[in-house]
Protein backbone atom coordinates (compact mmCIF):
# COMPACT_ATOMS: atom_id res chain seq x y z
CA UNK A 1 0.00 0.00 0.00
CA UNK A 2 2.63 2.21 1.21
CA UNK A 3 4.88 1.49 -2.57
CA UNK A 4 1.38 2.69 -4.62
CA UNK A 5 0.83 5.30 -2.84
CA UNK A 6 4.54 6.58 -3.24
CA UNK A 7 4.22 5.46 -6.90
CA UNK A 8 0.45 7.59 -7.12
CA UNK A 9 3.08 10.67 -5.63
CA UNK A 10 5.45 10.24 -8.34
CA UNK A 11 2.37 9.64 -11.13
CA UNK A 12 1.29 13.48 -10.46
CA UNK A 13 4.63 14.93 -9.44
CA UNK A 14 6.11 13.89 -12.86
CA UNK A 15 3.58 15.55 -14.95
CA UNK A 16 2.95 19.01 -12.65
CA UNK A 17 7.57 18.92 -12.85
CA UNK A 18 7.42 18.74 -16.77
CA UNK A 19 4.60 21.36 -16.65
CA UNK A 20 6.36 23.68 -15.10
CA UNK A 21 9.82 23.05 -16.92
CA UNK A 22 7.66 23.73 -19.91
CA UNK A 23 6.69 26.88 -18.66
CA UNK A 24 9.81 27.91 -17.90
CA UNK A 25 11.26 27.11 -21.15
CA UNK A 26 8.30 29.80 -22.42
CA UNK A 27 9.39 32.19 -20.19
CA UNK A 28 12.73 32.32 -21.31
CA UNK A 29 12.37 32.07 -24.74
CA UNK A 30 12.45 35.38 -27.21
CA UNK A 31 9.91 38.01 -26.43
CA UNK A 32 8.25 39.27 -29.68
CA UNK A 33 7.90 43.44 -28.70
CA UNK A 34 5.49 45.53 -30.94
CA UNK A 35 5.87 48.85 -31.79
CA UNK A 36 3.23 51.19 -30.07
CA UNK A 37 2.48 54.74 -31.03
CA UNK A 38 1.48 56.55 -27.22
CA UNK A 39 -0.92 59.91 -28.03
CA UNK A 40 -1.48 60.73 -24.61
CA UNK A 41 -4.09 63.71 -22.63
CA UNK A 42 -2.27 66.00 -20.79
CA UNK A 43 -2.54 66.60 -16.87
CA UNK A 44 -4.33 63.90 -14.91
CA UNK A 45 -4.98 61.59 -18.10
CA UNK A 46 -1.13 61.27 -18.26
CA UNK A 47 -0.39 59.75 -15.21
CA UNK A 48 -2.68 57.14 -15.15
CA UNK A 49 -1.74 55.42 -18.80
CA UNK A 50 1.86 56.76 -17.94
CA UNK A 51 1.87 53.08 -15.97
CA UNK A 52 0.87 51.27 -18.94
CA UNK A 53 2.85 52.76 -21.13
CA UNK A 54 6.12 51.68 -18.51
CA UNK A 55 5.05 48.65 -18.24
CA UNK A 56 4.83 47.84 -22.20
CA UNK A 57 8.47 49.21 -22.16
CA UNK A 58 9.70 47.19 -19.26
CA UNK A 59 7.69 43.87 -21.54
CA UNK A 60 10.01 44.44 -24.22
CA UNK A 61 7.83 46.87 -26.53
CA UNK A 62 9.65 49.73 -28.70
CA UNK A 63 7.49 53.03 -27.21
CA UNK A 64 6.89 56.36 -28.79
CA UNK A 65 5.23 59.07 -26.87
CA UNK A 66 4.00 62.33 -29.32
CA UNK A 67 4.15 64.77 -26.88
CA UNK A 68 3.02 68.61 -27.82
CA UNK A 69 6.47 71.50 -26.70
CA UNK A 70 3.95 72.83 -24.53
CA UNK A 71 2.59 70.65 -21.77
CA UNK A 72 1.48 70.45 -17.93
CA UNK A 73 2.88 66.94 -16.71
CA UNK A 74 4.17 64.78 -19.66
CA UNK A 75 7.92 64.67 -19.43
CA UNK A 76 10.52 62.19 -21.27
CA UNK A 77 11.29 59.29 -20.09
CA UNK A 78 14.08 56.61 -19.99
CA UNK A 79 11.40 53.77 -20.51
CA UNK A 80 10.23 55.04 -23.74
CA UNK A 81 11.22 57.66 -26.69
CA UNK A 82 9.19 60.79 -27.04
CA UNK A 83 8.54 62.61 -30.02
CA UNK A 84 8.11 66.30 -29.90
CA UNK A 85 5.43 68.20 -31.95
CA UNK A 86 4.93 72.01 -32.37
CA UNK A 87 2.11 73.54 -30.89
CA UNK A 88 0.96 77.18 -32.00
CA UNK A 89 0.43 78.39 -28.30
CA UNK A 90 3.04 78.97 -25.55
CA UNK A 91 2.91 77.69 -21.77
CA UNK A 92 1.15 80.75 -20.42
CA UNK A 93 -1.80 80.18 -22.82
CA UNK A 94 -2.04 76.87 -21.90
CA UNK A 95 -2.53 77.56 -18.46
CA UNK A 96 -4.71 80.58 -19.22
CA UNK A 97 -7.29 78.19 -20.78
CA UNK A 98 -6.91 75.75 -17.57
CA UNK A 99 -7.12 78.34 -15.58
CA UNK A 100 -10.46 78.94 -16.95
CA UNK A 101 -11.99 75.84 -16.43
CA UNK A 102 -11.32 76.00 -12.11
CA UNK A 103 -11.80 79.78 -12.46
CA UNK A 104 -14.10 80.94 -9.09
CA UNK A 105 -14.39 77.20 -8.28
CA UNK A 106 -13.51 78.45 -4.20
CA UNK A 107 -15.43 81.59 -4.39
CA UNK A 108 -18.76 81.02 -6.73
CA UNK A 109 -21.63 79.44 -5.66
CA UNK A 110 -23.21 76.93 -8.05
CA UNK A 111 -25.63 78.50 -10.28
CA UNK A 112 -27.68 76.09 -13.07
CA UNK A 113 -26.70 78.41 -15.51
CA UNK A 114 -22.66 77.29 -14.59
CA UNK A 115 -23.18 74.04 -16.60
CA UNK A 116 -23.37 76.40 -19.50
CA UNK A 117 -20.62 78.22 -18.61
CA UNK A 118 -18.43 74.92 -17.85
CA UNK A 119 -19.24 73.77 -21.47
CA UNK A 120 -18.29 77.07 -22.48
CA UNK A 121 -14.61 76.61 -20.93
CA UNK A 122 -13.99 72.82 -21.44
CA UNK A 123 -14.62 73.67 -25.39
CA UNK A 124 -12.25 76.37 -25.04
CA UNK A 125 -10.29 74.40 -23.41
CA UNK A 126 -10.48 71.54 -26.02
CA UNK A 127 -10.44 74.00 -29.21
CA UNK A 128 -6.59 74.92 -28.14
CA UNK A 129 -5.60 71.54 -27.89
CA UNK A 130 -7.78 70.89 -30.89
CA UNK A 131 -5.09 73.68 -33.06
CA UNK A 132 -2.11 71.55 -31.81
CA UNK A 133 -3.45 68.86 -33.27
CA UNK A 134 -4.02 69.81 -36.24
CA UNK A 135 -0.15 71.20 -36.36
CA UNK A 136 0.63 67.35 -35.86
CA UNK A 137 -1.08 66.48 -38.58
CA UNK A 138 0.05 69.24 -40.94
CA UNK A 139 3.74 68.28 -40.00
CA UNK A 140 4.22 66.10 -42.91
CA UNK A 141 8.26 65.60 -41.96
CA UNK A 142 6.90 64.05 -38.61
CA UNK A 143 3.63 62.42 -40.09
CA UNK A 144 6.14 60.70 -42.86
CA UNK A 145 8.44 59.37 -40.31
CA UNK A 146 5.91 58.18 -37.92
CA UNK A 147 4.36 56.51 -40.73
CA UNK A 148 7.85 54.71 -41.87
CA UNK A 149 7.74 53.47 -38.37
CA UNK A 150 5.21 50.61 -39.25
CA UNK A 151 3.73 51.03 -35.88
CA UNK A 152 1.72 48.21 -34.32
CA UNK A 153 -1.46 49.99 -32.51
CA UNK A 154 -1.85 53.41 -31.53
CA UNK A 155 -2.27 53.73 -27.73
CA UNK A 156 -4.57 57.05 -26.93
CA UNK A 157 -7.23 58.97 -24.78
CA UNK A 158 -10.14 59.49 -27.21
CA UNK A 159 -10.91 62.57 -24.98
CA UNK A 160 -9.06 64.39 -28.08
CA UNK A 161 -8.92 63.50 -31.53
CA UNK A 162 -5.40 63.15 -31.98
CA UNK A 163 -4.48 59.84 -31.53
CA UNK A 164 -7.98 58.33 -33.53
CA UNK A 165 -7.06 60.48 -36.75
CA UNK A 166 -3.55 58.77 -36.29
CA UNK A 167 -4.68 55.16 -35.57
CA UNK A 168 -6.88 55.74 -39.27
CA UNK A 169 -4.54 57.37 -41.53
CA UNK A 170 -2.51 55.04 -40.67
CA UNK A 171 -4.41 52.15 -40.88
CA UNK A 172 -3.61 50.58 -37.66
CA UNK A 173 -5.69 49.79 -34.44
CA UNK A 174 -6.42 52.05 -31.50
CA UNK A 175 -6.64 51.29 -27.79
CA UNK A 176 -8.45 53.60 -26.13
CA UNK A 177 -7.35 54.24 -22.00
CA UNK A 178 -10.14 56.38 -20.47
CA UNK A 179 -12.28 57.02 -17.51
CA UNK A 180 -15.23 57.82 -20.28
CA UNK A 181 -15.99 61.15 -22.03
CA UNK A 182 -18.52 63.87 -21.92
CA UNK A 183 -22.14 62.94 -22.69
CA UNK A 184 -21.00 59.38 -22.86
CA UNK A 185 -19.68 59.71 -26.53
CA UNK A 186 -17.93 56.61 -25.41
CA UNK A 187 -20.84 54.37 -25.04
CA UNK A 188 -22.47 55.77 -27.85
CA UNK A 189 -19.46 55.42 -30.31
CA UNK A 190 -19.83 51.77 -29.68
CA UNK A 191 -23.78 51.40 -30.35
CA UNK A 192 -23.38 50.00 -26.05
CA UNK A 193 -27.38 50.04 -24.89
CA UNK A 194 -27.95 52.44 -22.05
CA UNK A 195 -31.79 52.46 -21.04
CA UNK A 196 -32.61 56.02 -19.23
CA UNK A 197 -34.88 53.73 -16.93
CA UNK A 198 -32.02 52.81 -15.07
CA UNK A 199 -28.29 54.03 -16.33
CA UNK A 200 -28.53 57.41 -14.84
CA UNK A 201 -27.20 60.27 -16.63
CA UNK A 202 -23.85 62.15 -15.90
CA UNK A 203 -25.10 65.46 -12.85
CA UNK A 204 -28.52 63.97 -12.73
CA UNK A 205 -27.67 63.04 -9.18
CA UNK A 206 -29.82 60.19 -9.63
CA UNK A 207 -28.63 55.77 -8.76
CA UNK A 208 -29.48 53.33 -10.95
CA UNK A 209 -32.53 52.41 -8.50
CA UNK A 210 -34.82 55.54 -9.98
CA UNK A 211 -38.54 56.45 -9.25
CA UNK A 212 -40.87 57.89 -11.84
CA UNK A 213 -39.91 61.59 -10.89
CA UNK A 214 -36.15 60.71 -10.98
CA UNK A 215 -36.90 58.47 -14.32
CA UNK A 216 -38.69 61.81 -15.70
CA UNK A 217 -35.72 64.07 -14.75
CA UNK A 218 -33.09 61.34 -16.31
CA UNK A 219 -34.66 61.36 -19.34
CA UNK A 220 -34.71 64.96 -19.96
CA UNK A 221 -30.81 65.34 -19.23
CA UNK A 222 -30.33 62.38 -21.77
CA UNK A 223 -32.41 65.10 -24.43
CA UNK A 224 -30.39 67.90 -22.50
CA UNK A 225 -26.99 66.28 -23.17
CA UNK A 226 -27.38 65.36 -26.76
CA UNK A 227 -27.03 68.94 -27.09
CA UNK A 228 -24.72 69.42 -24.99
CA UNK A 229 -22.68 66.88 -26.93
CA UNK A 230 -23.36 68.53 -29.94
CA UNK A 231 -21.35 71.74 -28.85
CA UNK A 232 -18.54 69.94 -27.25
CA UNK A 233 -17.39 67.56 -29.78
CA UNK A 234 -18.23 70.33 -33.27
CA UNK A 235 -14.24 71.61 -33.00
CA UNK A 236 -13.80 67.70 -33.18
CA UNK A 237 -16.11 67.01 -35.84
CA UNK A 238 -14.77 70.17 -37.99
CA UNK A 239 -11.02 68.84 -37.76
CA UNK A 240 -11.84 65.46 -38.85
CA UNK A 241 -14.01 66.88 -41.97
CA UNK A 242 -10.99 69.11 -42.77
CA UNK A 243 -8.45 65.77 -42.67
CA UNK A 244 -10.51 62.87 -43.30
CA UNK A 245 -13.75 64.67 -44.96
CA UNK A 246 -16.33 62.03 -46.06
CA UNK A 247 -19.12 63.11 -43.83
CA UNK A 248 -17.16 61.16 -40.66
CA UNK A 249 -18.05 62.33 -37.42
CA UNK A 250 -15.67 62.05 -34.27
CA UNK A 251 -18.08 59.46 -33.01
CA UNK A 252 -17.80 57.21 -36.09
CA UNK A 253 -13.95 57.90 -36.12
CA UNK A 254 -13.76 56.19 -32.44
CA UNK A 255 -16.70 53.74 -32.85
CA UNK A 256 -13.71 51.62 -35.21
CA UNK A 257 -11.33 51.73 -31.77
CA UNK A 258 -10.16 48.25 -31.18
CA UNK A 259 -10.22 47.82 -27.37
CA UNK A 260 -11.71 50.14 -24.80
CA UNK A 261 -9.77 50.05 -21.38
CA UNK A 262 -11.93 51.88 -19.10
CA UNK A 263 -10.51 53.24 -15.90
CA UNK A 264 -13.54 52.29 -13.35
CA UNK A 265 -15.45 49.21 -12.33
CA UNK A 266 -18.76 48.22 -10.47
CA UNK A 267 -16.98 48.68 -7.39
CA UNK A 268 -17.03 52.38 -8.23
CA UNK A 269 -19.81 53.03 -11.42
CA UNK A 270 -23.14 51.97 -11.51
CA UNK A 271 -23.84 48.43 -13.24
CA UNK A 272 -24.98 48.89 -16.81
CA UNK A 273 -24.22 47.37 -19.72
CA UNK A 274 -20.99 46.58 -21.39
CA UNK A 275 -19.83 45.71 -25.04
CA UNK A 276 -17.71 42.80 -25.60
CA UNK A 277 -14.20 45.27 -26.65
CA UNK A 278 -15.04 47.06 -23.07
CA UNK A 279 -12.31 46.02 -20.45
CA UNK A 280 -12.40 46.81 -16.65
CA UNK A 281 -8.73 47.89 -15.61
CA UNK A 282 -10.16 50.32 -12.17
CA UNK A 283 -7.64 50.74 -10.02
CA UNK A 284 -4.98 50.03 -12.59
CA UNK A 285 -3.15 53.17 -10.50
CA UNK A 286 -2.95 51.46 -7.13
CA UNK A 287 0.44 50.51 -6.25
CA UNK A 288 2.08 48.73 -3.82
CA UNK A 289 2.97 50.45 -0.28
CA UNK A 290 6.45 52.08 -0.97
CA UNK A 291 8.36 53.72 1.65
CA UNK A 292 7.74 57.51 3.30
CA UNK A 293 10.33 59.89 2.99
CA UNK A 294 12.22 59.71 6.89
CA UNK A 295 10.62 63.30 8.07
CA UNK A 296 7.29 62.00 6.75
CA UNK A 297 7.06 58.53 7.95
CA UNK A 298 8.01 60.08 11.86
CA UNK A 299 5.27 62.31 10.97
CA UNK A 300 2.83 59.95 10.92
CA UNK A 301 4.17 57.07 12.89
CA UNK A 302 4.28 59.53 16.14
CA UNK A 303 0.15 59.99 15.02
CA UNK A 304 -1.00 57.87 18.19
CA UNK A 305 -4.48 56.68 18.30
CA UNK A 306 -5.66 59.10 16.66
CA UNK A 307 -4.11 58.64 13.08
CA UNK A 308 -3.92 61.71 10.71
CA UNK A 309 -5.70 62.73 7.71
CA UNK A 310 -4.31 62.85 3.74
CA UNK A 311 -5.54 66.13 1.80
CA UNK A 312 -5.44 66.78 -1.50
CA UNK A 313 -6.88 68.23 -4.14
CA UNK A 314 -5.14 66.30 -7.46
CA UNK A 315 -2.69 67.17 -9.76
CA UNK A 316 -3.63 70.31 -10.75
CA UNK A 317 -4.65 72.12 -7.99
CA UNK A 318 -2.79 72.53 -4.66
CA UNK A 319 -3.93 75.98 -4.23
CA UNK A 320 -6.74 78.37 -3.14
CA UNK A 321 -7.92 81.76 -1.90
CA UNK A 322 -6.39 83.09 1.14
CA UNK A 323 -9.60 83.57 2.90
CA UNK A 324 -11.20 79.68 1.55
CA UNK A 325 -7.71 78.54 2.90
CA UNK A 326 -7.83 80.03 6.64
CA UNK A 327 -11.16 77.66 6.78
CA UNK A 328 -8.93 75.30 6.69
CA UNK A 329 -6.50 75.81 8.97
CA UNK A 330 -8.85 76.76 11.71
CA UNK A 331 -10.16 73.48 11.18
CA UNK A 332 -7.62 71.13 11.37
CA UNK A 333 -6.18 73.25 14.50
CA UNK A 334 -9.25 71.78 16.51
CA UNK A 335 -9.15 68.24 15.62
CA UNK A 336 -6.92 66.15 17.17
CA UNK A 337 -5.49 63.82 13.74
CA UNK A 338 -2.40 65.38 12.24
CA UNK A 339 -2.76 66.46 8.69
CA UNK A 340 -0.68 65.72 5.87
CA UNK A 341 -2.00 68.69 3.29
CA UNK A 342 -0.89 69.12 -0.37
CA UNK A 343 -0.73 72.95 -0.13
CA UNK A 344 1.51 75.30 -1.86
CA UNK A 345 -0.49 78.53 -1.45
CA UNK A 346 -0.19 81.39 1.28
CA UNK A 347 0.70 79.82 4.75
CA UNK A 348 -0.59 81.65 7.95
CA UNK A 349 2.07 83.17 10.47
CA UNK A 350 0.16 80.97 13.19
CA UNK A 351 -0.43 77.80 11.48
CA UNK A 352 -0.94 74.64 13.43
CA UNK A 353 2.13 72.46 14.23
CA UNK A 354 -0.28 69.40 13.73
CA UNK A 355 -0.17 70.13 9.66
CA UNK A 356 2.29 69.37 7.87
CA UNK A 357 2.31 71.28 3.95
CA UNK A 358 3.81 69.42 1.01
CA UNK A 359 4.34 70.22 -2.94
CA UNK A 360 3.74 67.15 -3.75
CA UNK A 361 2.80 64.08 -1.72
CA UNK A 362 2.97 60.26 -2.14
CA UNK A 363 -0.58 59.79 -2.11
CA UNK A 364 -1.29 56.16 -2.24
CA UNK A 365 2.05 55.21 0.09
CA UNK A 366 0.14 57.62 2.92
CA UNK A 367 -3.27 56.05 2.49
CA UNK A 368 -1.63 52.57 2.94
CA UNK A 369 -0.09 53.27 6.20
CA UNK A 370 -2.47 51.83 9.25
CA UNK A 371 -2.97 55.26 10.77
CA UNK A 372 -4.60 56.92 7.81
CA UNK A 373 -8.16 57.54 9.10
CA UNK A 374 -9.45 60.15 6.14
CA UNK A 375 -8.91 60.97 2.76
CA UNK A 376 -9.68 64.79 1.36
CA UNK A 377 -10.44 64.81 -1.71
CA UNK A 378 -11.70 66.40 -4.65
CA UNK A 379 -12.98 63.16 -6.36
CA UNK A 380 -10.92 62.31 -9.14
CA UNK A 381 -10.62 58.97 -10.16
CA UNK A 382 -7.50 58.59 -9.09
CA UNK A 383 -7.80 59.49 -5.93
CA UNK A 384 -10.48 57.57 -5.43
CA UNK A 385 -9.23 54.15 -6.23
CA UNK A 386 -6.89 54.93 -4.27
CA UNK A 387 -8.99 55.24 -1.21
CA UNK A 388 -11.04 52.53 -2.25
CA UNK A 389 -7.49 50.03 -2.57
CA UNK A 390 -6.98 51.36 0.60
CA UNK A 391 -9.86 51.20 2.53
CA UNK A 392 -9.83 54.85 3.88
CA UNK A 393 -13.18 56.77 4.32
CA UNK A 394 -13.41 60.01 2.42
CA UNK A 395 -14.69 63.75 2.75
CA UNK A 396 -15.12 65.05 -0.41
CA UNK A 397 -15.62 68.39 -2.45
CA UNK A 398 -15.46 68.50 -5.80
CA UNK A 399 -14.35 71.25 -8.03
CA UNK A 400 -15.31 70.52 -11.85
CA UNK A 401 -15.23 68.16 -14.65
CA UNK A 402 -16.93 64.93 -13.73
CA UNK A 403 -16.04 65.08 -10.12
CA UNK A 404 -19.75 66.09 -8.92
CA UNK A 405 -20.69 63.00 -10.52
CA UNK A 406 -17.96 60.69 -9.03
CA UNK A 407 -18.38 61.92 -5.81
CA UNK A 408 -22.27 61.44 -6.08
CA UNK A 409 -21.60 57.69 -6.93
CA UNK A 410 -19.15 57.27 -3.33
CA UNK A 411 -21.70 59.01 -1.11
CA UNK A 412 -24.79 56.80 -2.12
CA UNK A 413 -22.36 53.94 -1.21
CA UNK A 414 -22.24 55.57 2.12
CA UNK A 415 -18.25 55.54 1.97
CA UNK A 416 -18.07 59.34 1.79
CA UNK A 417 -19.38 62.62 2.74
CA UNK A 418 -19.87 65.21 0.09
CA UNK A 419 -18.91 68.89 1.42
CA UNK A 420 -19.50 72.16 -1.22
CA UNK A 421 -16.27 74.06 -1.40
CA UNK A 422 -18.10 76.93 -2.57
CA UNK A 423 -19.30 77.63 1.08
CA UNK A 424 -17.16 75.56 3.40
CA UNK A 425 -16.52 77.11 6.80
CA UNK A 426 -14.62 75.98 10.01
CA UNK A 427 -17.90 74.22 11.18
CA UNK A 428 -18.95 72.40 8.27
CA UNK A 429 -15.60 70.93 7.80
CA UNK A 430 -15.47 69.86 11.19
CA UNK A 431 -18.73 68.54 11.23
CA UNK A 432 -17.74 66.20 8.32
CA UNK A 433 -14.61 65.36 9.31
CA UNK A 434 -15.69 64.03 12.79
CA UNK A 435 -18.59 62.32 10.76
CA UNK A 436 -16.04 60.14 8.16
CA UNK A 437 -13.72 59.43 10.84
CA UNK A 438 -15.94 58.95 13.90
CA UNK A 439 -19.02 56.90 12.44
CA UNK A 440 -17.35 53.54 12.58
CA UNK A 441 -20.00 52.85 9.33
CA UNK A 442 -17.79 54.45 6.92
CA UNK A 443 -14.91 52.93 7.42
CA UNK A 444 -16.57 49.34 7.76
CA UNK A 445 -18.42 50.15 4.41
CA UNK A 446 -15.25 50.98 2.88
CA UNK A 447 -13.54 48.13 3.85
CA UNK A 448 -16.53 45.45 2.05
CA UNK A 449 -15.93 48.33 -1.11
CA UNK A 450 -12.28 47.55 -0.95
CA UNK A 451 -12.38 43.60 -0.35
CA UNK A 452 -14.80 43.47 -3.27
CA UNK A 453 -12.85 45.53 -5.65
CA UNK A 454 -9.13 43.53 -4.64
CA UNK A 455 -10.84 40.32 -5.14
CA UNK A 456 -10.47 39.49 -8.79
CA UNK A 457 -8.31 36.78 -11.11
CA UNK A 458 -6.13 39.59 -12.47
CA UNK A 459 -4.46 42.31 -11.72
CA UNK A 460 -5.98 45.35 -13.75
CA UNK A 461 -2.16 46.85 -15.14
CA UNK A 462 -1.80 43.14 -16.08
CA UNK A 463 -5.68 42.93 -17.60
CA UNK A 464 -4.76 46.26 -19.48
CA UNK A 465 -1.20 44.75 -21.05
CA UNK A 466 -2.69 41.75 -22.38
CA UNK A 467 -5.58 43.05 -24.34
CA UNK A 468 -2.90 45.97 -25.84
CA UNK A 469 -1.08 43.15 -26.82
CA UNK A 470 -3.79 40.64 -27.78
CA UNK A 471 -4.65 43.61 -30.44
CA UNK A 472 -0.94 43.50 -31.74
CA UNK A 473 -0.71 39.32 -31.74
CA UNK A 474 -4.12 39.61 -33.75
CA UNK A 475 -4.20 43.01 -35.71
CA UNK A 476 -7.19 44.40 -33.92
CA UNK A 477 -10.08 42.75 -32.45
CA UNK A 478 -12.80 42.75 -35.11
CA UNK A 479 -14.77 40.18 -33.84
CA UNK A 480 -15.53 41.88 -30.15
CA UNK A 481 -16.72 44.72 -32.83
CA UNK A 482 -21.14 44.47 -33.13
CA UNK A 483 -22.85 44.50 -36.64
CA UNK A 484 -24.98 47.53 -34.83
CA UNK A 485 -22.04 49.66 -36.41
CA UNK A 486 -23.39 48.41 -39.87
CA UNK A 487 -27.29 49.63 -39.04
CA UNK A 488 -28.72 52.92 -39.48
CA UNK A 489 -31.26 54.53 -37.13
CA UNK A 490 -34.25 52.45 -38.36
CA UNK A 491 -32.61 49.25 -38.24
CA UNK A 492 -31.00 49.24 -35.05
CA UNK A 493 -34.78 50.19 -33.60
CA UNK A 494 -36.28 47.82 -35.47
CA UNK A 495 -38.91 50.24 -37.01
CA UNK A 496 -38.56 48.54 -40.71
CA UNK A 497 -39.51 45.80 -38.91
CA UNK A 498 -42.07 47.54 -36.74
CA UNK A 499 -43.15 48.84 -40.21
CA UNK A 500 -43.29 45.33 -41.59
CA UNK A 501 -45.27 43.87 -39.07
CA UNK A 502 -47.83 46.86 -38.44
CA UNK A 503 -48.50 46.75 -42.65
CA UNK A 504 -49.55 43.06 -42.36
CA UNK A 505 -51.42 43.58 -39.16
CA UNK A 506 -53.55 46.65 -41.06
CA UNK A 507 -54.28 44.19 -44.17
CA UNK A 508 -55.17 41.50 -42.03
CA UNK A 509 -57.70 43.68 -40.33
CA UNK A 510 -58.60 45.44 -43.71
CA UNK A 511 -59.19 42.09 -45.58
CA UNK A 512 -61.02 40.58 -42.52
CA UNK A 513 -63.31 43.98 -42.29
CA UNK A 514 -64.25 43.38 -46.16
CA UNK A 515 -64.75 39.87 -45.67
CA UNK A 516 -67.42 40.76 -42.56
CA UNK A 517 -68.73 43.69 -44.28
CA UNK A 518 -69.50 41.43 -48.08
CA UNK A 519 -71.29 38.52 -45.62
CA UNK A 520 -73.17 41.00 -43.61
CA UNK A 521 -74.18 42.47 -47.11
CA UNK A 522 -75.12 39.31 -48.60
CA UNK A 523 -77.22 38.19 -45.62
CA UNK A 524 -79.29 41.12 -45.45
CA UNK A 525 -79.88 40.84 -48.83
CA UNK A 526 -80.91 37.74 -48.42
CA UNK A 527 -83.46 38.79 -46.04
CA UNK A 528 -84.54 41.54 -48.12
CA UNK A 529 -85.19 39.42 -50.58
CA UNK A 530 -87.35 36.74 -48.70
CA UNK A 531 -89.68 39.50 -46.77
CA UNK A 532 -90.37 40.66 -50.02
CA UNK A 533 -90.95 37.26 -51.28
CA UNK A 534 -93.44 36.78 -48.47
Amino acid sequence: MQCREEAMGRGVWVPALGLLVWLCCLTLGPVQGGKVLVVPVDGSHWLSMKLLVNELSLRGHDVVVLVPETSLLIQSSENHRTEVFQVPYTKAELDAKFTELKDGVFIKTPEITDMFVNVERLVSFTSLQVTGCESLLHSQPLMDRLRGEGFDLVLTDPFLPCGSILAHVFSIPAVYFLRGLPCDLDTKAVQCPTPPSYVPVYFSDNTDNMNFPQRVKNMFMTMVESYMCHLIYAPFDGLISRYLGNDMTYKDLIGQGAIWLLRYDFTFEWPKPLMPNMVHIGGINCAKRGPLPADLQEFVDSSGDDGFIIFTLGSMVSQMPEEKAKHFFDAFRKIPQRVVWRYTGVVPEDAPKNVKLMKWLPQNDLLGHPKAKAFITHGGTHGIYEGICNGVPMLMMPLFGDQGSNVHRMVARGVAVKLSVFDVTTEKLLEALNKVINDKSYKEKMMTLSAIHLDRPIEPLDLAVFWTEFVMRHKGAAHLRSAAHDLNWIQYHSLDVFGFFTVILITVIWVTLKCCSFCVRKCCRKATAKRKRE
